[in-house]
């Protein structure tokens, strides 16, 4: 399996070079040259598979043997997800009405990126251990990728991880599971901005060719390949729990209906789509309403501002994610997807061309949530149920309560990104009681340890002076 950028001009590479990578050198993102097709007898033989096991059937078809061999793989997986709080790793949750969630939430940080995240540190620490290498990676976070990233790469030695993220815009465990990681290769930075505002520094360190070869620049954003790859397995999993039967052609329909921020879950479930998986996608948006507005409308363009709410890891409105969704319904046209973003990043916005936004509205559903129908839809899952959403579950839930389910051959799953008790202050309020964590209430009496970044401050400028110091107090202290 071979990769190539969305925009067609930085070659091919191999899955290790685009782990390695961020945006590829053109400005793209990596994308597979070919997705596989899953016939319907591969379909029933995976139907059973619990979600490690699913993640080991998938792994294999994108990551070559001759790169990591598929017993090494598999035991990658295991120590991946070894630490992960539920005994299947993912859970799904039946409750009333139809309404199936799918836990995706149990790791360390109570994140659904802890599932992808956790795999991609493997994969990295496989490759750097053989090539005695260093990395540097750079994060931008509107939430819980930061946290994720971080535990996935603690206390590693060769690596280091800088993070950014927008202060006062996360949840405050949010913003804990990050600044009271006391580590030696774990440096957070605290930005008076909005999560779009942070991604301009880190594209401008990429940007830079031979500072990003000197330090080695990576991402663990869901700008990496391994993050898109990982979370497919989410779909199939879904699928199968879900699925009414599978005893014949045509197999059913089930609808998964994905909270969506920067695109990456929704991009993994495209793709699942493609390799043969019948799936109906719905992106559920909070007020940052980009994804809805270009699926309905063919407007990719952006507001006058990053509006806050109760899901705040949704709260972006550069979904760069679009690219790879652009790229797969265009047919592969990275001419076509070039002149969109080049146009989009210039102007901040460009109309799809009609074919293109066809395509795109045919493919997938959409709707908004504001925060009081969050609130609402909380506050009746419990009332329903006695069980607890988070916000961004609850933007997922409020479309299954808004949209009956039509046809009785389909079923629908919504994706739960995160745990109710990183979300204190929005459970209360719903006017519900938040869910006691020991662990959580820990962090509230933990040394904490990061750097703030001003605005109006050159943060392309001081992220490269932090790094370079770094890179020059690690050559000191090795020589």
């Amino acid at each position: 399996m071979k990769y190539v950028s969305s925009r067609g001009g930085a070659g091919s590479i191999d899955f290790e070079g685009a782990l390695f990578s961020g945006y590829a050198i053109d400005g793209g993102l990596f994308m597979p040259q070919t997705i596989p097709v899953l016939d319907y007898t591969t379909l029933q033989a995976w139907r059973n598979f619990s979600y490690p096991e699913l993640v080991k059937q998938l792994c294999p078809l994108f990551i070559s043997p001759e790169l990591i061999p598929k017993a090494e793989l598999n035991d990658l997986i295991d120590r991946a997800f070894s630490r992960f709080k539920h005994k299947d790793v993912v859970h799904l949750s039946r409750l009333k009405n139809g309404l199936n969630i799918l836990e995706l939430w149990h790791g360390v940080t109570y994140a659904f990126k802890d599932l992808s995240l956790s795999c991609t540190g493997q994969f990295l620490q496989y490759f750097l251990k053989k090539k005695k290498q260093h990395v540097t990676i750079l994060v931008g976070t509107s939430g819980d990728t930061g946290s994720a990233a971080i535990e996935s790469v603690r206390g590693e030695k060769n690596l280091d991880i800088f993070v950014l993220l927008p202060h006062g815009l996360c949840s405050q465990v949010q913003e804990l599971q990050m600044t009271t990681v006391i580590e030696e290769n774990v440096h957070v930075f605290l930005t008076e901005g909005n999560s779009d505002d942070i991604d301009q520094p880190i594209k401008e360190l990429f940007a830079d060719d031979d500072f990003s070869r000197r330090h080695n620049l990576m991402s663990l954003n869901s700008v990496n390949w391994s993050r898109i790859l990982l979370q497919i397995a989410h779909y199939f999993y879904a699928y199968f729990r879900c699925a009414p039967t599978m005893d014949a052609l045509p197999l059913p329909v089930v609808e998964i209906v994905v909270p969506t921020g920067a695109g990456g879950n929704l991009t993994a479930g495209c793709i699942a789509q493609k390799m043969g998986l019948p799936v109906e996608l719905v992106a559920v948006v909070n007020d940052n309403d980009i994804v809805h507005r270009a699926i309905q409308q063919g407007d990719f363009s952006l507001s006058r501002t990053v509006k806050s709410t109760l899901a705040s890891a949704m709260d972006i409105q550069e979904p760069y994610n679009m690219e790879r969704i652009f790229w797969l319904l265009s047919g592969s046209d990275s001419n076509l997807v070039k002149s969109l973003m080049e146009e989009f990043y210039t102007a901040k916005k460009v109309q799809l061309p009609s074919e293109l936004q066809k395509k795109l509205s045919e493919g997938l559903k959409s709707c908004t949530v504001s925060d009081e129908e969050i609130i609402q839809t909380m506050r009746c899952c419990w009332e329903e149920n006695h069980y607890l959403l988070c916000p961004h579950t609850a933007v997922a839930v409020c479309y299954h309560y808004k949209h009956t389910i039509c046809h009785p051959s389909i079923s629908r799953c919504c994706l739960a990104p995160a745990s109710p008790v990183k979300f204190e202050d929005a459970v209360r309020k719903a006017g519900l009681t938040p869910v006691v964590s020991t662990e959580i209430n820990m962090l509230k009496d933990m040394e904490t340890r990061s750097c703030t970044l001003k605005r109006g401050e050159d943060w392309a400028k001081i992220l490269k002076g932090r790094v370079e110091a770094d890179a020059k107090q690690r050559n000191h202290i090795q020589s």
